[in-house]
């Protein structure tokens, strides 16, 4: 008994193999379609730099000094007699 039970078994698992690959040369069950793939989202804008700070003012040029005074001449000889 216990070998008609395992015989009917496999036969009806050959049986069943046999649905999924499809009898008598047909062509097996087609598979569903894939679905498509989602698209991609759009690269966020970069952010703009903010303006750089202005230099400081040059410093003002020191005063030029006074030109020193011209010594006075020697005292001429006296002339001959």
């Amino acid at each position: 008994m216990k070998r008609l039970i395992l015989f009917v078994a496999l036969l009806a698992i050959a049986n069943v193999g046999c649905d999924m690959r499809g009898r008598d040369g047909a062509p097996g069950a087609t598979g569903a379609p894939g679905q498509s793939g989602v698209s991609g989202t759009d690269g966020k804008t970069g952010a703009t730099g903010t303006d750089g700070a202005t230099g400081a003012g040059g410093a003002a040029g020191a005063a030029g000094t006074d030109g020193k005074a011209g010594t006075d001449g020697a005292p001429g000889r006296p002339g001959s007699r």
